[in-house]
């Protein structure tokens, strides 16, 4: 079980992006990154695969490591750590500075939607 999960409302610490935030769109456990949306954007030259492809400049967002982003804490709107608590034999995700569960507030957030 990872403290960071796809979905996870994050802010970056450290690197050209510090500061900002945004959800995870994937995690990649073997290398510890992951990918923020609308961060660590760069520019590729791209040739077109097929007919349809695009081509020529493409900006797209590259992975930064797991390290450097912290999960937002919806309770004061701040970076917090996270720590497992082990509740009724089930191992929850809780924010280090409120002692909220993580899963709670993504299942408000979701049904909010």
């Amino acid at each position: 079980m990872r403290k960071i999960r796809k979905n996870d409302l994050v802010q970056i610490m450290k690197g050209k992006d510090a500061g900002k935030s945004g959800r995870i769109l994937a995690i990649f456990p073997a290398e510890a990154k992951c990918i923020v949306e609308g961060s660590n954007r760069v520019k590729r030259h791209q040739k077109a695969r097929q007919s349809g492809a695009p081509s020529g400049i493409i900006e797209k967002s590259m992975r930064i490591h797991l390290s450097n982003v912290m999960l937002i804490d919806p309770k004061n709107g701040k970076p917090s750590r996270v720590k497992f608590l082990n509740e009724a034999g089930k191992k929850v995700r809780v924010f280090t500075r409120s002692g909220a569960r993580v899963e709670a507030v993504e299942a408000g957030a979701k049904a909010g939607s």
